[in-house]
């Protein structure tokens, strides 16, 4: 069964991105069937090259999930990893040495000029160059040495939100073959999707709640800072209201005076050590007097100002941000839908980005 949100008539604005976000159930199954064999595969072959350390390159929505696997591979792995800077190579030159570096580049389409010739840099200064894209036929996996189709299927509304959670489920079944796992935490993840996405009444309301919002801050710690940066582009780049993501630790550092009781925060709270890591940040927005909106485990939620309560009993916190961001798309295509704009076409944006 696939999820229907919302399942409305051809000619309404949002109907792309809502279609492609009801999809999101169907495709983890895809990807943990017909997908996982072929990750572990690859994976296996570049554990057996024991790179000694690992840079991730990417843009957009797919930074964000790059994100997510630098924190899934230093905390499981212990390897250390960097988000590399692409315009040291493209723009300015350098020539690093990346002998026995892994370089993942994360792209949906492939197709970005400045991703291609920072990959081929890469390999050529003797890095593993490995790609996850959308598109298995595109420049960047041609110039990657491994490849790992994420099997989202066609994304056309402009908002990245299906092969963002592709990307995610992706990266943590590769890293799982990186140690020899198998994975086996991602496997309640569709049907917890499907019941998540079936919940747009819950949404909806709560985005007229945000209607009128003038700014939003979000915020979290460990594996949930990646959904709150997400998060934050999604309600940027659809509804245009001004998204500050933050670490909570960073929110502490200066951000908090900015935080009254009108603008309001959105704090992701996984259950587990993230989440109790963010405690501290909860306590002082509370002492403000934030409006206060909690996505995570329900005695999170119900100290707060409004939420929406994540299914987290048996889900390790390291798959728990493939939920975390459902809500948040959710609530952006509905805010989006409330201030009377189209979520499928952004003002200014393409699908491809070609950055150099």
């Amino acid at each position: 069964m696939s999820a229907t949100y919302p399942a409305d008539e051809s000619e309404q604005p949002g109907r792309i991105m809502s279609g492609e976000m009801a999809e999101q159930p169907e495709m983890l199954r895809r990807i943990l069937d017909r997908g996982a064999p072929a990750i572990r595969a690859v994976a296996a072959e570049i554990a057996a090259r024991k790179p000694r350390f690992v840079l991730l390159t990417a843009r957009g929505t797919s930074d964000n999930a790059a994100l997510y696997a630098k924190y899934l591979m230093e905390i499981t792995l212990g390897l250390p990893c960097g988000l590399a800077s692409m315009s040291t190579t493209t723009a300015y030159g350098a020539k690093p040495d990346l002998k026995d570096v892994l370089v993942i580049t994360v792209s949906q389409s492939g197709g970005s000029p400045d991703l291609v010739a920072s990959t081929k840099a890469a390999r050529e200064a003797g890095a593993v160059t490995l790609a996850v894209t959308n598109s298995p036929d595109s420049p960047l996996a041609a110039v990657s040495e491994y490849h790992i189709d994420i099997l989202a299927g066609p994304e056309k509304a402009l908002p990245a939100t299906k092969t963002y959670t592709a990307s995610l489920l992706s990266l943590y079944l590769f890293v799982e073959g990186l140690r020899g796992g198998d994975g086996a935490a991602a496997a309640i993840l569709p049907e917890l999707a499907e019941a998540i996405l079936a919940r747009k009444d819950e949404v909806r309301a709560l985005a007229s709640r945000y209607r009128f919002a003038e700014r939003m801050v979000i915020t979290s710690r460990g594996y949930g800072y990646p959904t709150a940066k997400e998060a934050a582009l999604k309600l940027m780049e659809t509804s245009y209201i001004p998204a500050l993501s933050y670490s909570g630790a960073d929110l502490l550092h200066g951000p908090l005076a900015m935080v009254d009781n009108i603008s309001p925060v959105i704090a992701v709270v996984t259950d587990g050590r993230g989440g109790e890591a963010l405690q501290p940040v909860l306590d002082r927005l509370r002492g403000r007097g934030a409006d206060l909106f909690v996505v995570g485990p329900k005695a999170q939620v119900e100290a707060a100002s409004a939420g929406f309560v994540l299914p987290t009993a048996g889900v390790a916190e390291e798959v728990q941000p493939i939920l975390e961001i459902l809500p948040l798309q959710m609530l952006a295509y509905e805010v989006t839908i409330a201030r009377g704009q189209d979520p499928d076409a952004p003002r200014a944006l393409a699908k491809v980005t070609e950055t150099r």
